[in-house]
């Protein structure tokens, strides 16, 4: 395998059982966004803008659907001949075959796939956050500062602090502490789940963190603490664009309620394009009685009814009289005549029947799960 710099590695393994019934038969990072995406497509895309093009992708929990979803790389330019997506699961070794433990683990099992690749640092992402970054601005900062690691770091309002890991740091941003979600923060930089290691220090820590039947092998638990323990120069990177994690059913939601602006927080098709795999669909359709109002409808959808403030994904049909506001319809659902979708999430493959009402609430969203029916008489009760 050629030699490359940079080698990202995107964990992309986790149940993520906060999105309850979205993630019941498809991995987190293979939940659909914002009209046309699924969330894997930011850290995917990003790499590719970035400039690099050799990932790792980690995966676990039903990974069926994302591998399927990556394929070759090609719909983010990474199917090099010497590069590219490596899809990296679980694998069976001489004493047996192991889950991942946790993030640390999960990096630690694929220590060969590094070796091969053989860069001189290594780039750790999450599955599951949504935000344009330009990971070669953090690279040059960690040359920069000669850093042994470097952790993004993104500002966040001091009340909500408490719910984060973060870093303390000094005027010129190395960091002198992490605390994992305290309950009363020095700072508010938290932790945004990227780092960047040099390979041969990263590779270090994972060896001696495996040994140690009492770790939790993780990053922020215990690899991070061990590090600033031992006085590694660890530096921040500070990002102040937009930045999601769309961990919850209530951020997820807002997350795509964010894309319906004028002036969106970032471009999906500008300088930094998101790129996305999908099927060809036909043209929408909107009928002579639909009323649309901020809305991003995407192709192969029948609009017959109304839809306001809302996120309709390909092959949605919504019938005559239906209402969909203030929700988001994922791929080839159905909202049958009269139906009404209020402050909901509902899941591909759905069908609300005719006349039914899926409704909730700003900060309590409803959901239906994947290939639900929602009959009339079941209206309003939350799916999953």
């Amino acid at each position: 395998m050629r030699k490359t710099e940079c080698l990202a590695m995107i964990l992309a393994g986790g149940q993520g059982s906060r999105l309850g019934a979205l993630t019941k038969k498809i991995a987190k990072p293979a939940v659909p966004f914002g009209g046309k995406y699924r969330i894997i497509d930011f850290p995917l895309s990003n790499c590719a803008n970035s400039g690099i093009d050799k990932v790792g992708v980690l995966t676990q929990y039903r990974p069926l659907e994302l591998h399927n979803y990556l394929a070759s790389g090609s719909a983010w330019d990474l199917d090099k001949s010497d590069g590219g997506i490596f899809i990296l699961p679980p694998y069976a070794r001489e004493k047996g075959a192991d889950w991942y433990q946790g993030t640390a683990d999960a990096i630690y099992q694929n220590l060969n796939f590094i070796d091969l690749a053989d860069p001189e640092y290594v780039l750790i992402l999450s599955g599951d956050h949504i935000y344009t970054m330009d990971y070669s601005w953090m690279l040059e900062s960690h040359k920069m500062n000669k850093a042994e690691a470097t952790i993004g770091v993104f500002e966040v309002p001091w009340d909500e602090a408490p719910r984060f890991g973060i870093m303390n740091t000094d005027k010129s941003g190395r960091i002198l502490e992490f605390e994992e979600k305290p309950a009363k923060p020095k700072s508010n930089l938290a932790s945004m789940g990227i780092y960047i290691f040099n390979k041969s220090y990263l590779k270090k820590y994972l060896e001696e963190d495996a040994k140690d039947e009492t770790s939790a092998h993780d990053f922020g638990k215990n690899i991070i603490p061990k590090m600033l323990a031992d006085k590694g120069r660890l530096y921040s990177y500070a990002f102040d664009g937009y930045w999601k994690d769309v961990g919850t059913i209530e951020s997820l939601w807002q997350a795509n309620m964010d894309l319906l602006q004028d002036k969106p927080p970032f471009e999906l098709n500008g300088d930094w394009k998101i790129y996305s795999s999908n099927q060809p669909f036909p043209p929408h359709y909107i009928g002579k009685d639909a009323k649309i109002k901020k809305a991003m409808v995407s192709e192969g959808s029948m609009i017959l009814g109304e839809v306001e403030n809302s996120i309709i994904f390909p092959g949605v049909r919504i019938g005559k009289g239906a209402k969909v506001t203030n929700s988001v319809i994922m791929p080839s659902t159905v909202i049958k005549d009269g139906a009404v979708v209020d402050y909901a999430i509902v899941a591909q493959n759905c069908e609300i029947a005719e006349g039914a009402k899926v409704t909730g609430e700003l900060g309590a969203i409803t959901v239906v799960a994947e290939g639900e029916t929602v009959e009339a008489a079941a209206s309003g009760k939350q799916a999953g």
